[in-house]
């Protein structure tokens, strides 16, 4: 069966590094599945999770935005943070949801809201990366 390499890499360093067979995740346009000898492609990414199936294995990350680029033989991820979703810690993301869910929810000037939504996503994706 034909694969591809994937690379997901942060500023902090690599994130993942395998073949796969088949790469699907969210871009900002919308969904992308990704099979070897796909065209090339780069594309902005929305905060998301990545899934990386190696034949009947399925790797799961979460993502906060970045930038995906896509070759026949091979997907570069240069995220801003990702995840791996065995590593995380669903009690964490769980609190930090509940405080930007608080944070959204006070009313006044000293509440940066663009920055509360974002912390939002971000648990929420984080939680869901864990549940799929």
């Amino acid at each position: 069966m034909k694969t591809m390499h994937v690379s997901i890499v942060t500023p902090n360093g690599p994130v993942l590094e395998m073949d796969a067979t088949m790469l699907s995740t969210k871009a900002i346009s919308g969904e992308l599945g990704i099979l070897p000898g796909h065209i090339s492609m780069v594309a902005p990414l929305d905060i998301t999770n990545v899934r990386v199936k190696q034949n009947e294995n399925v790797v799961k990350v979460a993502v906060s935005g970045g930038l995906l680029e896509v070759r026949p033989d091979s997907i570069t991820i240069l995220a801003q943070a990702a995840e791996h979703a065995d590593k995380i810690d669903l009690e964490r993301a769980m609190k930090a949801k509940e405080r930007a869910e608080k944070r959204l929810s006070e009313k006044g000037d000293a509440i940066d809201v663009h920055r509360a939504e974002i912390a939002l996503r971000k648990a929420i994706n984080r939680i869901n990366t864990i549940n799929m």
